[in-house]
């Protein structure tokens, strides 16, 4: 039997762009002849459907969708397409396995996502283990529960993504009743190098449970905030038979095999700064075309982290124009009309950069020239638009009105902070003014390692739209640039690369840099890493850097000290980060992965046992 997972990138409540992603991906599969097609998790309403999942109408919908529209219009062949149902009072989320136009079967999930970025309990219930039994829908009894499905000779089981996670596994009964086939339907989330965990989950799974394992996911930026990287992969009996390629800026994506052919592949290697790449470069595309918004604005440094965030919105470009043809790309960002004027270019990613791109270098007494130069570079090379003006006056009279209110001249001595926070404050309101003009979202550049420490100033650095690089930490995006330098061909980058991280916003005479105002970038990611992704306390971190910190170890204490004493306090910062991608095995936005009280006693006595520790 030729069987096939496909890959769909939806949108949630979208009920017409999702039913033709459905069908058109049915129609491709059936052309290739496939018996047997898994779609992703929830692939009819979309996975990131919120607090909508509460709502009664909402699964109705998405039932009425698949009987009243899919089925009638799907070709001859057995599909698995997910969508949530309500059963005697509770909402589950379920996979429908389909035929001869028909339901035949509904799975619901036993496991639910419930930790990192995922609070399915919230709209879900857990469907119990072993039990079968039966709903109506309109005038037909059909089979809902744990059952497995006999098709064509064989007897096919389901895994709905977390399920195969677990330890206690349906897999694991699954195997006991005969099944030759396991279908993962799943809305598994991107994170640099996950990739990896899924092949070893799917081989060991077919080896394990003697079995063919077909592993489908979600595609793009569905919702805003996470990205799926629309992974296929199917291996038989622990050995690879399909995988396709990552983060495609298609609608939907087809991986078939047939269980006639013997051949195996092996599992490719992994690039984790191709991974960001692609990643960013996808998500940012799909949340220019989803919001209907005319570009991207940029205040643009010339520092490595608006000088990142610029070049992924030129890969964005490049990489999408690499994979869809120039009408097509142009088409799904709502902008046909500009292909007129780019199709006999002969650099058509610079052409549609000066009309999707602006950028503006906003600089102050403080700023160098070294900046200046780096950020002017980097927007020519794209193709950005480039502006560069001065917010002197604007501070100059922010801080004279307050001056002469207070009765007294501000100075560095006694308001470093209100000095420092004016300068990047004031930049705000004028790049706002053009991302309004522009009807454009503006990109805003901090870092996770910025944010976990609160180094950024609100409604400064952190206003924004979307704040693309917020779950990345800064040592990665430094060594990323060298990398794009180097295998991109972003000759600009080499101004930045050259540079060290500062805000540039005290007199040259006093030496700013970011690394003196917090601590070493590389030590600041490996507390971030223990107190945040691992939940260490501060002694114990102390007592495991001890160990493995190969810098000078009389920091370790003031700087453990200095990272929880500024990521208590600095919690309603976090609060307010603008929508940023999920792109690492955790985060600090408190909308997805990380929650924090706002008030709390900063660790007091945890900072005190460490101040004890020999």
């Amino acid at each position: 039997m030729k069987i096939a997972g496909a890959t769909l990138n939806q949108i949630p409540l979208d009920w017409t762009g999702n039913t033709l992603n459905i069908l058109g991906a049915l129609k491709e599969a059936k052309s290739q002849r496939v018996e047997l097609l898994c779609f992703p998790e929830l692939t009819i309403c979309g996975y990131g459907c919120q607090d909508v999942f509460l709502s009664d109408w909402m699964w109705q919908k998405a039932l009425h969708i698949l009987v009243s529209r899919i089925l009638p219009e799907a070709p001859d062949m057995a599909f698995v397409v997910g969508l949530p149902i309500k059963f005697e009072g509770d909402l589950y989320n379920c996979a429908a396995f389909c035929d001869h136009n028909e339901i035949q079967y509904i799975i619901p999930k036993q496991n639910l996502a419930k930790d990192g970025v995922h609070y399915e309990p919230r709209w879900f219930m857990e469907w119990p283990v072993g039990k079968q039994t039966e709903i109506k829908i309109d005038d037909r009894i059909i089979p809902i529960g744990d059952y497995t499905v006999d098709y064509k000779g064989f007897t096919i089981g389901l895994e709905i993504c977390e399920d195969a996670w677990r330890e206690d596994r349906p897999a694991n009964r699954l195997c006991k009743r005969g099944v030759d086939i396991i279908l993962n339907p799943s809305a598994s989330h991107f994170a640099l190098n996950k990739t990896k965990s899924r092949n070893d989950l799917v081989l060991d799974s077919s080896k394990n449970y003697n079995c063919i394992y077909v592993y489908a996911n979600l595609l793009g930026n569905e919702a805003g905030r996470m990205i799926y990287d629309g992974e296929l992969i199917i291996a038989s009996h622990g050995e690879l038979k399909f995988k396709n390629e990552l983060l495609s800026f298609q609608n939907f994506q087809i991986g078939t095999w047939d269980t006639d052919d013997e051949k195996s592949i092996s599992i490719p290697e992994v690039d984790i700064n191709q991974e960001f790449r692609r990643a960013v470069s996808l998500a940012l595309y799909d949340y220019l075309r989803k919001s209907y918004s005319n570009g991207f604005v940029l205040s643009l440094s010339g520092g490595a982290d608006s000088s990142s965030t610029a070049v992924l919105v030129a890969e964005m470009i490049k990489l999408g124009l690499k994979e869809l043809s120039l009408s097509v790309f142009l088409e799904r960002i709502h902008k046909i009309e500009w292909y007129e004027g780019i199709k006999d270019s002969k650099a058509p990613e610079k052409e549609i950069a000066k009309r999707l791109f602006t950028t503006a270098y906003q600089s102050t007494v403080n700023s160098g020239e070294a900046t200046f130069k780096s950020a002017k570079e980097l927007a020519n090379e794209i193709g950005a638009v480039f502006y560069n003006w001065s917010i002197d006056d604007e501070v100059e009279g922010y801080t004279q009105k307050i001056s002469k209110s207070i009765g007294r001249q501000l100075n560095w001595d006694q308001d470093d902070i209100a000095l420092q926070n004016i300068q990047a404050r004031a930049r705000s309101p004028i790049i706002w003014i053009l991302a309004n003009i522009n009807n454009a979202l503006l990109l805003t550049t901090s870092n996770r390692s910025e944010g976990s420490v609160g180094y950024t100033t609100m409604d400064g650095d952190t206003s924004g739209s979307i704040a693309p690089i917020a779950a990345i930490d800064k040592p990665f995006i430094i060594q990323w640039l060298k990398w794009a330098e180097k295998e991109l061909g972003y000759a600009s980058l080499s101004y930045v690369n050259s540079l060290r991280p500062t805000a540039e916003l005290r007199p040259s005479e006093k030496s700013q840099s970011d690394e003196s105002d917090l601590m070493p970038y590389p030590l600041l990611q490996s507390i971030e890493e223990l107190a945040i992704r691992d939940r260490y306390s501060p002694l114990e971190i102390y007592e495991k850097l001890r160990l493995t910190w190969n810098g000078e170890k009389s920091i370790l204490k003031p700087s453990i000290q200095k990272f929880f004493k500024l990521w208590s306090r600095n919690q309603w910062k976090r609060e307010r980060i603008a929508v940023s991608f999920h792109l690492d095995d955790y985060n600090v936005d408190p909308k997805t992965w990380c929650r924090f009280p706002i008030l709390s006693s900063s660790f007091k006595e945890e900072l005190e046992e460490l101040e004890k520790a020999e």
